[in-house]
């Protein structure tokens, strides 16, 4: 399903995020053992099927431009929740009955996406139990935003639509705190604030459309009361979560840790690396020792340059910082950010071009725009793309303003994403990161590939660009560039860190903001919102270490396989065409086809 990918990304819910496009209408016929089992597994969990499965995740059909079920409003009640475990366990056993064995590759890798998010969506939905003590999983307003802004029908068509599903959203939220059982403290101060944030999508917003229109005044004014309803819903909710704060004894709430068990479970899931959540802990406090190491010698080198008149410091992390503290001083101007991110797009579009690095599709709309209200929480920047149904609609590049935060806080912003860094923030979420990666998925032959994305290889992606244009020479190959980028990459290898440290070992909120500050030279501003950050989520911090290790390993890899024969154009667009697939069965994809298609010339 159709997510928004970020520098760090905060997802809600793995029910939410990583679902499975399965079948319950037909049972998988017994001739799939003799007959010809790649057909048998695209009749039964293909296009046709469709209906069936969007019925009952109508948020992430709009999402992903299905809108044949977008007038309805799945209520998250008990017999919705019953409905969808039935749903899975019967396509469980389907899916089981066809044979990997006997698939083809790339039939074979769809049929493994689809049996470990199907397991995943039961899991979250009977053991993980997110619905039950994450009040931030109830929030309707991107499905009725992308109603309201994307042009797939005509405006009075939408807005009959909208009208329809707001019918249901008084019983959206009524289900919603029903079903809350103790709550994290901080899931629901987030819910709180997204939920007022939503509330001018279905006020000023709608009001203008409804303007613009040319409904009936009776349509108009029944749309309009329906809004009134569902803005009534949601402040009660909101009231409601307000009050369950006040009634509960202080530290009675639930932690917002997970634990070991739980973390490994889910981290096998989502992550899908054929490896546990505790190996790549240990892998990544090898590698920040490694960068530690390649940043002391970058160190050396700076400081008689930026500190020409003072001794280094015998503490290699006091001289690191101290040099980066400095160039971090070099940055926009606060009310620059919005035009200075707009301006570097076209910049990376014609470096990579230039470089020979990928081919881009330049037709694909990319709009930077202020993060909505409802989505702003931990990350200042993210990326909605348009799912594989409606390709050609705007990618949305959300930068949320600095405008809320005093002089000090603003500048701790700056300096984090100062003059070198910004660059970089903006290469991992645009071009070619997230965005051009997620515009190759689109176009994959695979629809589940395209629809239910590995987030590991979505943020590892983004995370190797950020590294590959380095390694063309962007940023003018400079030792300024290549510390700041190091300090930006460590921050990849800590969230790793950060992540597990605090979910399974239980690190304290004293220690984690030391060890961001101390050890990974993250600013005040950027250690406040990652604590944040690691309270809201789990396992997905992971995910760009693992991805991007994972990536950068398979290239050399092949490097070294095809010697002079290696294209990196053709490596990089041959890895983006399999959709966004783990990174494990891209690389078994790549093995089960002629040399000449694993990032060779060819020539």
């Amino acid at each position: 399903m159709k997510a928004t990918w970020c520098t760090d990304r905060l997802a809600s819910s793995a029910v939410r995020i990583l679902v499975i496009v399965l079948v319950s209408a037909m049972s998988v016929p017994a001739a799939a053992q003799a007959g010809d089992a790649n057909a048998v597994f695209h009749r039964t969990f293909g296009d046709a099927f469709l209906d069936q499965y969007w019925k009952l995740h109508t948020d992430g059909a709009v999402t992903n431009g299905y809108y044949r079920v977008a007038r309805e409003l799945n209520v998250p009640d008990a017999h919705h929740r019953a409905a969808l475990a039935d749903f899975l366990r019967q396509n469980l056993a389907r899916l089981d009955a066809i044979p990997a064995g006997s698939l083809e590759a790339p039939t074979r890798t769809d049929r493994e996406m689809l049996r470990n998010q199907l397991a995943l969506e039961l899991w979250s939905l009977e053991e993980f139990g997110e619905w039950q003590w994450n009040p931030s999983w109830y929030n309707i307003a991107d499905p009725f935003e992308l109603l309201l802004v994307t042009e797939y029908a005509p405006l009075d068509e939408r807005l009959r639509t909208i009208g329809a599903r707001l019918a249901r959203v008084p019983d959206f939220y009524a289900a919603a705190l029903r079903n809350l059982r103790n709550p994290t403290h901080e899931h629901t101060q987030l819910a709180i604030e997204q939920s007022l944030g939503s509330l001018p999508v279905l006020g000023e917003e709608l009001d203008a459309a409804l303007a613009r229109s040319h409904l009936a005044a009776g349509e108009r004014h029944e749309i309009a009361q329906r809004a009134k309803q569902a803005r009534e819903a949601i402040q009660g909710f909101v009231e409601g979560l307000r009050a369950l704060e006040a009634s509960r004894a202080p530290g009675s709430a639930r932690s917002f840790r997970i634990g070991k068990e739980l973390y490994e479970r889910k981290f096998a899931f989502e992550i899908a690396s054929g490896s546990t959540a505790e190996a790549l802990y240990q892998r990544a406090l090898q590698e920040k020792e490694h960068l530690l190491d390649r940043m002391d010698v970058l160190a050396d080198e700076l400081w008689p340059k930026v500190f020409p008149n003072e001794a280094r410091p015998a503490d290699r992390l006091d001289k690191i910082g101290g040099v980066i503290r400095k160039l971090s001083e070099q940055h926009i101007a606060r009310g620059d950010l919005f035009a200075e991110v707009q301006r570097r797009i076209p910049e990376l579009e014609q470096w990579i071009e230039s470089k020979g690095l990928l081919t881009l599709d330049l037709q694909k709309p990319l709009q930077v725009r202020v993060t909505p209200p409802y989505k702003q929480g931990a990350p200042r920047a993210s990326i909605d793309p348009p799912g594989p149904y409606d390709p050609g609609a705007p990618t949305y590049f959300n930068v949320t303003p600095i405008d809320d935060l005093n002089a000090e806080r603003a500048e701790s912003f700056l300096r984090e994403y100062n003059r070198w860094v910004l660059p970089v923030l903006v290469i991992h979420e645009a071009v070619p990161g997230h965005y051009v990666q997620l515009v190759y998925a689109n176009k994959s032959p695979s629809l589940i590939k395209s629809l239910f994305a590995n987030g590991a290889m979505v943020e590892g992606w983004a995370v190797y660009s950020e590294r590959m244009m380095l390694e063309s020479g962007y940023g003018e190959d400079t030792a300024e560039q290549w510390l700041l980028y190091s300090k930006w990459n460590l921050r990849s290898v800590c969230n790793t860190i950060l992540d597990y440290s605090v979910h399974v070992l239980g690190m304290t909120e004293d220690d984690a903001k030391r060890f961001l500050s101390r050890e990974a030279f993250q600013s005040d501003e950027e250690v406040r919102g990652k604590w944040r950050r690691v309270t809201l989520t789990s396992v997905q911090l992971t995910s760009y270490f693992a991805g991007y290790s994972a990536i950068y390993d398979l290239r050399e890899r092949r490097k070294a396989e095809l010697g002079p024969r290696f294209d990196l154009k053709r490596f990089h667009e041959k890895f983006l065409s399999y959709g966004s697939a783990p990174v494990g069965a891209i690389e078994a994809l790549m093995e089960s086809e002629a040399p000449q298609d694993q990032g060779a010339e060819g020539r």
